[in-house]
């Protein structure tokens, strides 16, 4: 079936398999591999994506489910706010260490932003509310939450908020 969405702000038309997973569809037809799969089970969040803006495990959603919405991958991210720059959540992360292996970190940084687009100045205790459907391996969460509320900070400061818009 021909499913239309747009994607990383890219307007795009697949024909798929009405049973094919979003995190397959990604991953395997349209070479987009920033999206990982950890558990295929919605337990971990390393798949997780946006949806018109919500975080959502894209292990657990069907691609004829994206008919007429939009998705945001990782790598549309740093896309949204020109090509030379990282989003501010991805700067955040990279400047506070807020990665160990690297293996959750595009669920942990796009939840991070669906989580600061609700509440752009959370606590420590919302972020870490926030994030529960994420999992770590390595445990490093003390600096993904230090990373999350950098990237908060920095997604409302003058500099991070144009950037943002771009």
């Amino acid at each position: 079936m021909m499913v239309s969405f747009t994607l990383n702000g890219r307007k795009q038309a697949v024909d798929v398999e009405p049973a094919t997973l979003v995190a397959d569809l990604l991953r395997e037809t349209l070479d987009l591999t920033g999206t990982h799969i950890g558990c295929d089970t919605s337990q971990c969040g390393a798949c997780t994506v946006l949806f018109n803006g919500e975080a959502v495990k894209s292990c657990t959603m069907l691609a004829p489910m994206l008919e007429g919405g939009t998705l945001m991958t990782i790598e549309g991210l740093a896309g949204s706010v020109g090509s030379n720059h990282l989003h501010p959540m991805q700067e955040a992360f990279h400047q506070n260490h807020g990665l160990q292996c690297g293996f959750c970190t595009p669920g942990m940084v796009m939840t991070a932003v669906a989580m600061t687009a609700k509440n752009p100045k959370p606590s420590e205790a919302e972020v870490r509310h926030g994030l529960e459907g994420n999992l770590c391996r390595c445990t490093g969460y003390q600096n993904i939450v230090a990373s999350v509320l950098a990237g908060a900070a920095a997604m409302t400061s003058p500099i991070g908020s144009s950037e943002a818009a771009e």
